[in-house]
C-alpha cells in the first residue's frame, strides 16, 4: 500500500479534481450522530444517484440498529434486558460485538464496547461530568468478559446489573464497509464512502490514488498529514469531536475502560487497514493505549499502519510510515 505523508494536521476528505469525462457524484446526510458522505464515479448518473440512495438507506439502518441514544433500537434494547436474560438481536449486532470482542481480547481491554457503563454518565454538550464516586461504581462494571455473546443463538446477555454497551468505537467504521459493498455489487469501481473520522476508498482517480487528510486536533481547516489512499480504509479517533473543558481538563468521549474516564495522552490516532470495521476499533484502541504501546500494537500488525499525534502536539509514526 503506497502511501506518502506531507506535513499538515486530522479526518478529512481532500479529494482531487475529476476529468471532465468522470461523472462524479457527492452527497452528504446527517446519521449516526455525524456526517455520512458518498462520493462515486459513475456512468451513468441515474444509476450512480440510485447507488449512493442505497447506501444512506443502509446507513439509516444500522443506525435505527445501533443508537444508544435512541430509546427505541435494537441496543438500547439490549442494554434495558440483557442483564436479566439473553436477547437474541440482529445478525449485524452480533457480528460487531464478535469483531469488538476479538479486539477486546487483542488489546487486553483496551477497547471495551462496556465502556458505557461509564461513558453515558457524560453529557459533553451539556459539560456534565458524573461525580467521583459515581465514576468509581461505574468503573466497576467495565468489563468485556462479563459480556456473554453466543454467536449460534445470535444473543447477548450481561452478567451484572448496571453494564451496557456502545457500539460507538467500532460502527461506523462497519458502516462504511457495508456501504462500499454497496457500491461494488451495484458495479461502482472508484468511491468513497465516509462516516465522520471513518473513511473506506474503493478504487482510485484513474491514474493515481485518492488523498485523505489527516485533520489537526486543534487547529480547524489544517492537516497533519495528505495520505494517497486506494482500496483500503482510514480511521481517526480524536479528543476534538464531542468534549467540554473545566478547569483545564478536557473530558472526551474516548474513555478508558480501566478508570472510566476520558484516556489521556493523545489528541488524535488514525489508523489504516483493509476494513472500516477494524481501522475503526484500531484507532481506538491505539488512542487508549498511548503513543509507545500503541505504535507496538499497530507494528505487529502486518498491513496495518498508524499515525498518532500526542498530547504536545507531536507526530509519530508506525513503522511501514517511517520506511516509506
Amino acid at each position: 500500500m503506497p502511501i506518502a505523508l506531507r506535513a499538515c494536521f486530522g479526518v478529512a476528505l481532500c479529494l482531487a479534481a475529476c476529468t471532465a469525462k468522470a461523472e462524479w457524484l457527492a452527497q452528504t446526510r446527517s446519521m449516526m450522530g455525524t456526517e455520512i458522505r458518498v462520493e462515486l464515479w459513475a456512468e451513468n448518473a441515474e444509476r450512480g444517484s440510485a447507488a449512493q440512495q442505497a447506501v444512506f438507506d443502509e446507513v439509516h439502518r444500522l443506525d435505527l440498529m445501533m443508537n444508544p441514544m435512541n430509546p427505541d433500537s435494537e441496543l438500547s434494547r439490549i442494554n434495558r434486558e440483557a442483564a436479566q436474560e439473553p436477547v437474541v438481536t440482529t445478525p449485524e449486532i452480533v457480528e460487531v460485538v464478535q469483531r469488538a470482542l476479538y479486539y477486546s481480547d487483542l488489546s487486553g481491554g483496551a477497547f471495551d464496547i462496556t465502556f458505557a457503563s461509564a461513558g453515558r454518565l457524560y453529557d459533553y454538550r451539556g459539560h456534565v461530568k458524573p461525580s467521583a464516586d459515581a465514576l468509581v461504581q461505574a468503573a466497576e462494571k467495565i468489563d468485556y468478559h462479563h459480556l456473554r455473546l453466543d454467536p449460534e443463538a445470535g444473543s447477548i446477555a450481561f452478567d451484572q446489573p448496571g453494564m451496557a454497551i456502545d457500539l460507538g468505537g467500532i460502527a461506523k467504521g462497519y458502516a462504511v464497509d457495508r456501504g462500499i459493498a454497496i457500491l461494488r455489487a451495484a458495479g461502482i469501481t472508484s468511491a468513497v464512502v465516509a462516516a465522520g473520522g471513518d473513511s473506506r476508498v474503493l478504487g482510485n482517480l484513474g491514474d493515481r490514488p485518492r488523498v485523505i487528510g489527516i485533520r489537526h486536533p486543534r487547529k480547524d481547516g489544517e492537516y497533519a498529514a495528505l495520505i494517497p489512499l486506494q482500496d483500503t480504509a482510514i480511521s481517526t479517533s480524536g479528543d476534538y469531536e464531542r468534549y467540554f473543558e473545566e478547569d483545564g481538563v478536557r473530558y472526551h468521549h474516548i474513555i478508558n475502560p480501566r478508570t472510566g474516564g476520558s484516556a489521556g495522552g493523545v489528541q488524535s490516532a488514525s489508523v489504516i487497514a483493509p476494513h472500516g470495521i477494524d481501522s475503526d476499533a484500531m484507532s481506538t484502541t491505539v488512542f487508549v493505549l498511548g503513543v509507545e504501546k500503541g505504535l507496538a500494537f499497530i507494528n505487529a500488525r502486518p498491513g496495518v499502519e498508524a499515525i498518532i499525534v500526542d498530547s504536545e502536539g507531536r507526530l509519530h509514526y508506525s513503522d511501514g510510515l517511517l520506511q516509506e
